[in-house]
Protein backbone atom coordinates (compact mmCIF):
# COMPACT_ATOMS: atom_id res chain seq x y z
CA UNK A 1 0.00 0.00 0.00
CA UNK A 2 1.06 3.36 -0.94
CA UNK A 3 0.43 6.49 1.54
CA UNK A 4 1.00 9.84 -0.10
CA UNK A 5 1.92 13.33 1.46
CA UNK A 6 0.51 16.13 -0.16
CA UNK A 7 -0.05 20.17 -0.30
CA UNK A 8 -3.32 21.87 -1.89
CA UNK A 9 -3.37 25.34 -2.64
CA UNK A 10 -5.54 27.95 -4.04
CA UNK A 11 -5.30 31.12 -5.98
CA UNK A 12 -4.17 32.99 -3.52
CA UNK A 13 -1.60 30.35 -2.09
CA UNK A 14 -2.89 29.53 0.96
CA UNK A 15 -1.54 26.12 2.03
CA UNK A 16 -2.53 22.74 2.95
CA UNK A 17 -0.10 19.74 3.99
CA UNK A 18 -1.81 16.37 4.88
CA UNK A 19 -1.73 13.13 4.34
CA UNK A 20 -3.87 9.90 2.79
CA UNK A 21 -3.57 5.98 1.88
CA UNK A 22 -5.83 7.19 -1.07
CA UNK A 23 -4.70 10.21 -2.83
CA UNK A 24 -7.72 10.33 -5.34
CA UNK A 25 -10.08 9.86 -2.86
CA UNK A 26 -8.91 12.07 -0.16
CA UNK A 27 -8.60 15.04 -2.72
CA UNK A 28 -12.70 14.56 -4.00
CA UNK A 29 -13.14 14.45 0.11
CA UNK A 30 -11.77 17.65 -0.17
CA UNK A 31 -13.27 19.13 -3.30
CA UNK A 32 -16.73 18.30 -2.18
CA UNK A 33 -16.20 20.28 1.22
CA UNK A 34 -15.52 16.92 3.50
CA UNK A 35 -13.06 19.64 5.04
CA UNK A 36 -13.81 22.50 6.49
CA UNK A 37 -10.60 24.45 6.39
CA UNK A 38 -10.07 23.72 2.13
CA UNK A 39 -13.83 24.42 2.27
CA UNK A 40 -13.40 27.86 3.54
CA UNK A 41 -10.72 28.69 1.65
CA UNK A 42 -11.36 27.22 -1.28
CA UNK A 43 -8.09 25.16 -1.23
CA UNK A 44 -8.40 22.30 -4.19
CA UNK A 45 -5.38 22.35 -6.22
CA UNK A 46 -3.11 19.88 -5.89
CA UNK A 47 0.54 21.30 -6.17
CA UNK A 48 2.54 18.81 -4.54
CA UNK A 49 2.32 15.26 -3.67
CA UNK A 50 4.71 12.66 -2.45
CA UNK A 51 4.61 9.09 -1.91
CA UNK A 52 5.95 6.13 0.41
CA UNK A 53 5.36 2.91 1.37
CA UNK A 54 5.37 2.99 5.30
CA UNK A 55 2.66 5.23 7.35
CA UNK A 56 5.01 6.16 9.78
CA UNK A 57 7.75 7.65 6.86
CA UNK A 58 4.63 9.63 5.52
CA UNK A 59 3.30 10.74 9.00
CA UNK A 60 6.74 12.16 10.23
CA UNK A 61 7.72 13.58 6.79
CA UNK A 62 4.06 15.70 7.07
CA UNK A 63 4.95 16.83 10.95
CA UNK A 64 8.00 18.41 9.32
CA UNK A 65 6.63 19.61 6.25
CA UNK A 66 4.36 21.30 8.75
CA UNK A 67 6.87 22.73 11.30
CA UNK A 68 8.33 24.71 8.27
CA UNK A 69 7.89 28.11 7.53
CA UNK A 70 5.73 29.13 4.86
CA UNK A 71 9.61 30.25 2.51
CA UNK A 72 9.98 26.28 2.91
CA UNK A 73 7.62 25.37 1.88
CA UNK A 74 6.78 27.30 -1.22
CA UNK A 75 10.61 26.18 -2.76
CA UNK A 76 9.60 22.63 -1.72
CA UNK A 77 6.45 22.77 -4.52
CA UNK A 78 8.60 25.08 -6.91
CA UNK A 79 11.49 22.59 -6.98
CA UNK A 80 8.67 20.14 -8.68
CA UNK A 81 6.39 22.37 -9.71
CA UNK A 82 7.05 26.07 -10.75
CA UNK A 83 3.92 26.92 -12.53
CA UNK A 84 1.74 25.78 -9.40
CA UNK A 85 0.03 23.27 -11.92
CA UNK A 86 -2.96 21.32 -10.69
CA UNK A 87 -0.87 17.71 -10.56
CA UNK A 88 -4.36 15.56 -10.62
CA UNK A 89 -4.90 16.82 -13.71
CA UNK A 90 -2.59 14.71 -14.90
CA UNK A 91 -5.05 11.47 -13.67
CA UNK A 92 -7.34 12.45 -16.69
CA UNK A 93 -7.72 9.59 -18.60
CA UNK A 94 -7.25 7.13 -16.05
CA UNK A 95 -3.65 7.33 -15.44
CA UNK A 96 -2.65 6.52 -12.07
CA UNK A 97 -0.47 8.79 -9.62
CA UNK A 98 2.84 7.71 -9.81
CA UNK A 99 3.95 6.72 -6.74
CA UNK A 100 7.67 6.84 -7.42
CA UNK A 101 7.80 10.65 -6.76
CA UNK A 102 10.62 11.69 -4.10
CA UNK A 103 11.95 14.58 -2.94
CA UNK A 104 15.52 14.74 -2.25
CA UNK A 105 14.66 15.20 1.33
CA UNK A 106 12.18 12.35 1.79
Amino acid sequence: MSYYVYILSNKSRTLYVGVTNELERRLEEHRAGLSAFTAKYHIHTLVYYESFNDVTDAIAWEKKIKGWLRAKKVALIEQRNPAWADLSLLWKDGAEVDSSVKTDEG
